[in-house]
């Protein structure tokens, strides 16, 4: 698929043939040395030769696009009244394109082009408008760009640059076929760059579709976690877990911590738990407004608040200099997910701290994780004590025959949170098994047997009597009932007729 850059020694931005204004901006902002991905991205993008990057979070992948792309269009800048997009960067979430944006408005503030964002959750009056006034680059999330598209407000026809950013996210998220009718809108001789962090064989696919002898880039493994991030988890019993949250937030030196949950709802009990505990901390996840979403990440970003609660929404995308844990309050059910997540931390060269919480349920996926990085998570003591103690994982627990989520203990073994209705039914299922002794119907013979054909009608009836009713201990027998006629013989015990006065009504349940 082209050339594939694997290794390159130390680069400097100076090295790279930038121009001025961008090399100024770089600068400003304490960049002299490019990042792995950077450095050998950078040249075959400048080229316009189409790239295929294969890179985690953290390693610079904004800039490895968006500083070639300022520099290819500086070279023909359109003019300030009535221009058309000419770069399109489609990336799957509200919080990567404003963080993609800001990055083209910083490394390109010495550069005279426009740039806007098209994304959902917020009306599209501003963004209809800036593209009315003509913009250079366009950031865009696939679903609000095809509104716009389908009310005619975007003219694609001058796009020169395509980048498909964080394109396995935006296929698990079902981006698929937005992006392809997007795409058949656009000029055929255009550059495309492609970023992800997996390449399934979907992306293999999608990008086999769209590129052109790409330059293939690929810096680090993905199911390899930071070298700088420490990794621990936490054997805890689900109902534990805010508190064993509170108690590491105000024990250790979580200076700015990312907190992940599995649902919405969820996130937003995390944060009530903090409060009452008083830790300020505010959630971000799909239910809450844009402007919400973007006050919270600005006051994280600020000090204002040390604890940001997440969905996965915020998994990849939020790059926020300086957090130090990542806590996966629920551990995710997708290996690669994890790698993600915990990439928050441990950015530009900085440590970090990846804190695991795993209850019974969660120690199939805990296995899972530690097969793809190929490596166990140390298990750290629980620092509540005895009363988490017994979410201990048996020392088995990188079998991959186990049964996922579920333990096996011996029988008549009973967990000290075991319900005394779950102890019954586990003593009744230790006992001896006894096949039932069972009567058949003379019309319906057993196994094709003469034996149970020949019963008689009367002694089915006996026996069927006998088998429905339990045997009183002290009580005495009531009066046999007669024999019943043989047409009767499995008609309904007059036992089990309810009462008139107890049957639903079939006319209230319709």
């Amino acid at each position: 698929m082209g050339q594939s850059h694997q290794k390159g020694l130390s680069v400097q931005f100076s090295d790279l043939h930038l121009s001025a204004p961008i090399l100024k901006a770089l600068l400003d902002e304490g960049y002299t040395e490019a990042t792995p991905i950077q450095a050998q991205a950078i040249p075959p993008a400048l080229r316009g030769q189409d790239i295929l990057g294969s890179a985690q979070t953290g390693t610079g992948k904004t800039a490895a696009f968006a500083v070639p792309i300022l520099q290819r269009l500086t070279h023909k800048t359109a003019g300030a009244a009535g221009r058309r997009p000419r770069c399109l960067v489609l990336c799957p979430t509200r919080e990567l394109a404003s963080q993609i944006a800001d990055s083209f408005a910083t490394y390109g503030s010495g550069l005279n082009l426009r740039s806007t964002t098209i994304f959902g959750g917020v009306g599209q009056h501003r963004q209809v408008e800036a593209l009315r006034r003509g913009v250079d680059i366009v950031v865009a999330t696939p679903g609000r760009l095809m509104d716009l598209m389908e009310q005619r407000y975007v003219d694609l026809s001058a796009i020169e640059i395509l980048v498909l950013d964080e394109a396995d996210r935006m296929l698990d998220m079902g981006f698929i076929l937005p992006i392809r009718q997007i795409v058949a809108k656009l000029p055929n001789g255009r550059q495309t760059m492609m970023f992800s962090a997996t390449m399934p064989s979907a992306i293999r696919s999608l990008a086999d579709s769209l590129l052109r002898q790409p330059a293939v880039v690929q810096v680090a493994a993905v199911a390899t976690p930071g070298a700088r991030i420490e990794e621990s988890v936490y054997r805890v019993e689900k109902g534990d877990k805010p508190a064993l949250l509170a108690h590491l937030v105000q024990s250790l030196p979580m200076h700015r911590t990312i907190v992940f949950t599995r649902t919405k709802h969820g996130a937003d009990r995390v944060v009530r738990h903090l409060h009452t505990r008083g830790i300020r901390a505010e959630a971000i996840h799909g239910n809450k407004s844009q402007n919400a979403r973007q006050r919270a990440l600005a006051n994280f970003a600020t000090d204002k608040i040390p604890v940001l609660v997440a969905t996965d929404i915020a998994s990849r995308g939020i790059d926020v200099d300086g957090i130090t844990h990542v806590v996966n309050y629920d551990i995710t059910d997708e290996p690669e997910t994890y790698i993600h997540r915990i990439g928050r931390t441990a950015r530009a060269g900085a440590s970090g701290h990846a804190v695991s919480f795993c209850d019974r349920e969660e120690s199939s996926n805990l296995r899972a994780i530690e097969r793809l990085t190929r490596r166990a998570i140390p298990t750290m003591p629980n620092p509540l004590g005895s009363s988490t103690a017994s979410a201990s994982e048996p020392s088995d627990r990188q079998s991959d025959n186990d049964n996922a989520g579920s333990h096996q203990r011996p029988r008549g073994q009973h967990s000290r949170d075991q319900h005394p209705h779950e102890q019954r039914q586990q003593q009744r299922s230790n006992r001896p098994f006894q096949a039932p002794q069972r009567s058949h119907s003379p019309h319906r013979p057993h196994n094709g047997s003469p034996q149970h054909a020949a019963t008689a009608p009367h002694d089915a009836a006996r026996q069927h009597t006998a088998n429905t009713q339990p045997r009183p201990v002290v009580a005495p027998q009531p009066p046999r009932q007669p024999a019943r006629p043989a047409h009767q013989a499995h008609a309904p015990h007059p036992l089990r007729v309810k009462p008139k006065a107890h049957r639903r009504s079939a006319v209230g349940h319709r």
